[in-house]
């Protein structure tokens, strides 16, 4: 069982600005924030952008913190090989519950799709990319069809893609920040991305797991299940990282993962 004194230390570390990342802070874009509806996103963009394929994100936080300003590398590095990014807010737990967040995700997303052409991004071509909480719902809402011309998925590190399944995996109930965010068992297939496998064609999908076995394991079953269905997946083993670390190196030179997600990404929307 995870302390959740220590996971609260961790994920507020993981927020925070790091010294070795003072030269990707140097370099890093100031967004255009809009207002979406339920929340706002921020919109990142090279001067005189014009048709860049997007990459959409969604942050983690167990589904009750974190925000659109966590993004560490990536808005820098991804502009820098001619991608817009976009970071959006949702509501959060308790607030809101997940099949609430994973409509946020879908209305975040339509309104980008609308609107982005006039930000230089291209609504054809966008990746929606999650890490953690946000990981589930990019599966979630890509799965089952509430990101209508998605070009890919890039899924960061995530235990939560059946939630049956990961409750029996966990003895028979949910570890407490899973329980949290699923407390209503009766929702447990709704809210998990696996159960909308095969029920529609499936863009891409990049999976990445941490250093955690039951990430490997739930990445792996995940991985199978779309293709067995004919989705193609690029299944990345993260286990060098951990679940913070999978996340916040992405855009980072030199990184095994970030080469892999830029070589995914130019594959899906060349």
């Amino acid at each position: 069982m995870i302390d959740r004194r220590h996971f609260v230390l961790a994920s507020v570390a993981a927020l925070m600005p790091m010294a070795a990342s003072a030269a990707w802070r140097l370099r890093q874009p100031a967004p255009r924030t809009l207002d979406y509806g339920p929340a706002k996103l921020d919109v990142y963009a090279r001067e005189g952008a014009k048709g860049d394929p997007v990459v959409f994100f969604i942050h983690g936080g167990a589904w009750r913190i974190g925000n659109r300003s966590n993004v560490n590398a990536k808005p820098g590095f991804l502009l820098a090989d001619g991608f817009l990014f976009v970071s959006i807010d949702y509501r959060m737990l308790p607030a809101a519950d997940v099949a609430t967040q994973a409509s946020d995700v879908e209305k975040a997303y339509g309104y980008v799709r609308a609107n982005i052409a006039e930000y230089g991004g291209d609504p054809d071509r966008i990746v929606v990319m999650g890490h953690s909480a946000g990981c589930h719902l990019a599966a979630l809402t890509g799965f089952r069809g509430g990101l209508p011309g998605v070009a890919g998925l890039v899924l960061d590190d995530t235990e939560a893609y059946d939630i049956e399944a990961l409750a029996k995996a966990q003895g028979g109930k949910l570890r407490p920040i899973y329980a949290q965010a699923f407390s209503d068992p009766s929702q447990w297939r709704a809210l998990s991305p696996a159960t909308y496998i095969g029920k529609g064609k499936h863009p891409p999908v990049f999976i990445a797991y941490s250093n955690a076995p039951i990430r490997a394991a739930m990445a792996h079953d995940l991985a199978d299940r779309l293709r067995t269905g004919g989705t193609k997946v690029t299944l990345f083993d993260g286990s060098a990282y951990s679940h913070m670390a999978i996340n916040r190196r992405v855009g980072e030179d030199g990184d095994a993962l970030t080469a892999a997600v830029m070589a995914f990404l130019k594959a899906t929307v060349a």
